[in-house]
This record gives C-alpha cells, sequence and structure tokens, in this order.
C-alpha cells in the first residue's frame, strides 16, 4: 500500500513537471518563430501576448552573470528532482505538496531549456522579422547564454499620479507591468502554495520524522 502511493505521488509530479515544460516549449516556439521581438498583439484590453527576451530570473529580474543564472537554475532542478523523489517515498505527504514542489522544478527547468539551448539553435534577426531554427551552434549566442522568452502580459489597469504627489507626481503608475511565460507562472503557483498551504512540510526535519514513523509502524 505503502510503495502503491509513492508511485502515485511520483506519477503524479512527473505527468505536472511534463505538461508545464511541454507547453511551455510549445508556446516559446511559437512566439519565437511567427513574432517579432517586441512585437505586442492585444487579445483582451488586459491581456496582451508581447513577445521580449530577458537575461534573468522569473519576470525578467536581473540577477548576477547569465552563466551564473543558468548554472544555479540547474543545480536548483536537480536539488528539486533528488527532493521530489524523496517526498514520494513518504506516504503522508498530500498530493498539492507534490505538485507544488513539481510546478516550481518544472518552471524552473523550462528556463533552463532557454538559457542552454535557444542561443544556439535560434537566429535573432531585428524587427520587423521573425527567428529561424538554426543548425545547432549556428544562433544568435553560444551554450548557456540563450534569452529567456517571455510573452504574457496582463496590463490590468494604470493611472497617473497627481502632479502634487512627492517624487511620484506626474508619472504614470501601471499595473502589471512584467512580462512573463508559463515556465515563470508555474513557479509563481508552486511556491504560492507551499507558502500559503504547506509551509510546515518545508525541511529536512519533516522528512526525518516521517521516516521515524515509518520504521516504527
Amino acid at each position: 500500500m505503502h510503495q502503491s502511493k509513492s508511485r502515485r505521488l511520483l506519477l503524479l509530479a512527473t505527468i505536472v513537471a511534463a505538461l508545464v515544460v511541454i507547453f511551455d516549449q510549445i508556446l516559446k516556439f511559437y512566439i519565437k518563430t511567427h513574432f517579432y521581438l517586441g512585437e505586442d498583439v492585444e487579445v483582451l484590453s488586459f491581456f496582451h501576448i508581447r513577445f521580449i527576451q530577458n537575461n534573468g530570473m522569473a519576470f525578467g529580474i536581473e540577477l548576477g552573470s547569465k552563466l551564473f543564472l543558468t548554472l544555479f537554475r540547474i543545480i536548483l532542478v536537480c536539488f528539486l528532482g533528488w527532493y521530489i523523489a524523496r517526498l514520494a517515498k513518504l506516504a503522508r505527504v498530500p498530493a498539492g505538496y507534490m505538485v507544488a514542489v513539481a510546478l516550481v522544478a518544472s518552471g524552473a527547468f523550462g528556463n533552463i531549456i532557454d538559457c542552454v539551448a535557444y542561443g544556439e539553435i535560434f537566429s535573432n534577426p531585428y524587427p520587423p522579422e521573425v527567428a529561424a531554427i538554426v543548425p545547432w551552434g549556428s544562433g544568435y549566442g553560444g551554450l548557456f547564454h540563450g534569452l529567456v522568452v517571455d510573452m504574457i502580459y496582463f496590463p490590468l489597469f494604470s493611472f497617473t499620479w497627481p502632479e502634487w504627489m512627492p517624487l511620484c507626481g506626474g508619472r504614470v503608475f501601471s499595473f502589471f507591468d512584467p512580462v512573463f511565460n508559463i515556465a515563470d507562472a508555474a513557479i509563481t503557483i508552486g511556491m504560492g502554495m507551499i507558502i500559503f498551504f504547506y509551509a510546515k512540510y518545508l525541511g529536512s526535519e519533516y522528512i526525518k520524522n516521517e521516516q521515524d514513523k515509518g520504521k516504527k509502524a
């Protein structure tokens, strides 16, 4: 019974992770080969498809060198893969927590693919042309130096601060400005689930306690 549940948990995490990576990469390939850089298509007034690229982490945040970010993501995904496999052995771990960790891992992996491979397999033309898939090694960058593709943009509302406001007077405030992708969304949703619903399962102490309970059972 215990092994059966462990297999189901591992299968669930694998399916969630695979779906995130597949849909993330399908959308990125489509945007990369059908949109020119900077192109913005209004789907609804509060929902746009806007093609941008960035060197940084989720939502275009810049942090450190490109190579450092890529290596950091790879280490993180390897750790999360090991962590998921370890969690699956614990019968009392909620399926929701497994899904949350799988979302974070697959989101990070989705952006790793961009960083590792996109600089090798895509041309990077200037607008209004779109990128093309090229032979390996003929791309715009190099191994580990690809740019992350973002396209989902939600400008929900905007307003101009009154002139009398200090520091920001007369400036336009727009919410929500960051452009992101499916991988970013998976990371955000997974982290939100962990923080708000599954924080008590974090850390090695919980795993150790569950393993001790299993030995006594």
